[in-house]
């Protein structure tokens, strides 16, 4: 697998002879975005890989499409080339395109294309924010994709997405070879101590359930409310017990890594 990290949470993932293309965020920086309830954020980076450098992928997994640092405006061109979408249920409501697909929870979609094996898509739980925010933040997905005739996902993404126990259940013994977790612990000064994605502790013992091979930290970096980014989750991933530690990989953002 080649993960080439672009910025937030959005990377390009070359795999078994398909490009998969996770929440697409292309937009310029500079920009101040509305969020629910007044809230808003500042995108402070641009992508390190250009829309135009990417160019046309199969496969695109959007976690949801009502917040513009999982799916910012040019982002929805992304999702023009592309020729299968898989997100939420409320996401393929409310996005046209010719190939979209929505999933809850559990529930999977089979995408197969020309010389390449067939992939399973299955919907992972997400709650992006506080027990009983899902009404003002919207629903969110992750996604485990396991490729035809294998025992185990070869990558999971899990979405943005707080440490709770439907999340816990669902990374249990799922073993995937790589794990693209998003984190960045997203706060705003208007909603005090509410946190609505995983911090780096959070993820720590999302990664200990999962056993992945190998985990890739994404939605870490380029935004404002990203309340604890690249440096600061680092010390808290080294800090790790050596199961969790040892299979952190921070990508450069802009260069294609082999992860094996």
């Amino acid at each position: 697998m080649r993960i080439t990290r672009i910025g937030g949470p959005t990377a390009l993932i070359e795999w078994e002879g398909w490009r998969i293309l996770t929440d697409p965020t292309f937009d310029p920086p500079g920009r101040t975005y509305s969020f629910a309830l007044g809230t808003s954020s500042r995108k402070t980076t641009g992508p390190a890989v250009s829309l135009d450098e990417v160019g046309d992928v199969d496969l695109v997994l959007l976690s949801h499409h009502q917040h513009a640092d999982n799916l910012d405006d040019a982002g929805r061109t992304a999702l023009e080339r592309a020729n299968t979408v898989v997100t939420t249920v409320a996401g393929a409501k409310s996005l046209g395109h010719r190939d979209i697909r929505g999933l809850r929870a559990g529930a999977a979609t089979v995408v197969s294309g020309p010389a390449r094996p067939t992939i399973t898509v299955t919907a992972t739980p997400c709650r992006h924010g506080p027990p009983l925010t899902r009404p003002i933040v919207g629903p969110a997905a992750g996604f485990a994709l396991t490729r035809d005739g294998a025992a185990r996902p070869g990558l999971w993404m899990t979405g943005d997405t707080v440490l709770h126990r439907g999340l816990l259940r669902a990374a249990e013994g799922l073993r995937p070879d790589v794990m693209v977790v998003h984190v960045g612990a997203v706060r705003f000064p208007r909603t005090g101590p509410l946190v609505y994605t995983m911090d780096a502790a959070a993820a720590v013992a999302v990664i200990d359930r999962a056993s992945p091979g190998v985990v890739v930290p994404v939605h870490v970096e380029g935004w404002s409310h990203f309340s604890e980014q690249e440096q600061a989750a680092a010390r808290v991933f080294d800090a790790a017990p050596p199961s969790v530690r040892d299979l952190i990989r921070w990508l450069p953002l802009g260069e294609s890594v082999d992860l094996g």
